[in-house]
């Protein structure tokens, strides 16, 4: 069975030519068909010999992923069904235009484990970790793909629980052989993984994104229950520890639910848990799921949370929604073709 090139990091590459017996840099060549160029097929690969290439295809393929199906939301939102882990389980991404910018939100795993009440993607389990190739090709097999000029993993799963092939994404992203964005296009969101967490932020400079949602303990666990194994507390002591105040930036992502977190006295907790670290929160609509007994506040409400946090010299903005009619939205994805 063929391996994939598609998601190897240079140092990968270079691994195939030793086995291979080519000059070592021709890694570097072929980093520059794949993640520059887009080749689909080895024998693109021109500057390399009809033997070289016959080679290396007897062993290996380039890895695309043709997507299995496509949305399109009335405000020009994208989502994509990609097969990913296994043979009919599927992974989604969408693509947000925004002015001059596009940005893909990324999927890391297909599911996943942490349970969130609030999130679809949490309710159909856990059905594996992608790889580095599935992750990339999120980014090379979209339409939109030479008009990307941001990414954020906030898509299905977890990054940080797939830090390994996230990190090698990340890599392949911003290296010079790879893609060449700068990290400040990228943001990755976590629950608070504080076994990885540290890793990403000592090893990328990428932006940080925290799910929030409740600054008091028992009603952040009744919600998300990994406040069990990372408490916020916790999380929010790894994180003074970096430096926000250049370009790189910390936000927390808080969506507000009616009746649950979304008082004056939520408010002032949370300006007191963040008061004096340079970040950012997100107020994030909450886009009803199935047999949930949660449900969004008014925009009234979330205006009022909005200035009590800015009062109290918390940055502060209002996500707008984005593809909701084609369940492509914050907490609504799926994997809904996906055979469980």
């Amino acid at each position: 069975m063929a391996q994939f090139l598609l998601g190897m990091t240079l140092a990968e590459l270079e691994g195939v030519c030793t086995a291979a017996g080519f000059k070592r840099f021709v890694a570097k060549q072929l980093a520059d068909w794949l993640y520059k160029k887009g080749v689909r097929s080895i024998d693109e690969m021109t500057n390399l010999s009809k033997e070289n290439r016959a080679r290396l295809s007897s062993e290996y393929e380039v890895g695309h992923i043709s997507p299995a199906e496509v949305l399109t939301s009335k405000d020009g939102t994208r989502k994509y069904a990609f097969e990913a882990v296994s043979p009919g389980q599927y992974i989604e991404s969408v693509m947000i235009p925004d002015r001059d910018r596009a940005t893909l939100c990324v999927s890391s795993q297909a599911g996943c484990k942490m349970g969130c009440k609030f999130c679809m993607t949490g309710r159909q389990g856990f059905h594996g970790n992608l790889t580095a190739r599935e992750i990339i090709a999120q980014f090379m097999d979209v339409d939109e793909a030479a008009e990307l000029t941001n990414a954020v993993f906030m898509g299905m799963g977890e990054p940080l629980d797939n830090w390994d092939n996230v990190r090698k994404a990340i890599e392949i992203l911003t290296a010079d052989w790879g893609f060449a964005w700068s990290p400040k296009r990228i943001t990755l969101s976590t629950i608070g993984d504080l076994a990885t967490m540290k890793e990403f932020l000592d090893t990328t400079s990428c932006h940080l994104a925290v799910s929030l949602h409740n600054p008091f303990h028992e009603e952040r666990l009744a919600l998300m229950p990994v406040e069990n194994k990372y408490p916020l507390e916790e999380v929010l002591k790894l994180v003074r520890q970096y430096d926000f105040t250049g370009q790189r930036r910390v936000t927390f992502e808080y969506i507000m639910f009616a009746g649950v977190n979304d008082t004056k006295c939520h408010a002032d907790a949370l300006a007191r848990l963040l008061s004096g670290l340079e970040c950012r929160v997100n107020l994030i609509r909450f886009h009803k799921i199935p047999d949930s007994p949660l449900a969004s506040g008014t925009d009234k409400m979330i205006e009022a949370f909005q200035a009590r946090l800015m009062a109290a010299g918390v940055n502060t903005t209002i996500r707008a929604s984005r593809g909701e009619d084609i369940m492509a939205a914050c907490g609504l994805l799926a994997g809904k073709n996906s055979k469980n």
